[in-house]
């Protein structure tokens, strides 16, 4: 993969996060904070717990930490995968910020 190809493909996945922030601070009661600085997103949650999501541009990936752990991400046939479990960025990300918020939330790739 190019540089500029998995920069397009994390940036929207980043966009998308960013979307499904508003989306579920608009439609719910949960407070999800999230703050961005370059190619990094700190969702921050009523609990002050936090979730980081953040680019690794050497290794073409994507980084997430949550209370859960520390999971790394590859595009592979389309999806943001987990390169230990083969689970998908934003599948994983909804079910960590429900454990962190205390209530179901959903993100999705277009958001």
């Amino acid at each position: 993969m190019t540089d500029h190809r998995y920069l397009d493909l994390a940036e929207a996945a980043l966009s998308a996060i960013e979307s499904a922030c508003d989306r579920i601070n608009d439609e719910t009661d949960v407070d999800v904070d999230n703050q961005r600085t370059g190619g990094m997103i700190t969702l921050i949650f009523a609990n002050r717990s936090q979730i980081i999501i953040n680019l690794q541009k050497p290794l073409e990936e994507i980084w997430m930490a949550a209370r859960a752990g520390g999971f790394h991400y590859k595009w592979i046939d389309g999806q943001w995968r987990d390169t230990r479990d083969g689970s998908e960025l934003f599948a994983g990300l909804s079910r960590y910020a429900s454990e962190q918020a205390g209530q179901p939330l959903v993100f999705e790739p277009n958001s």
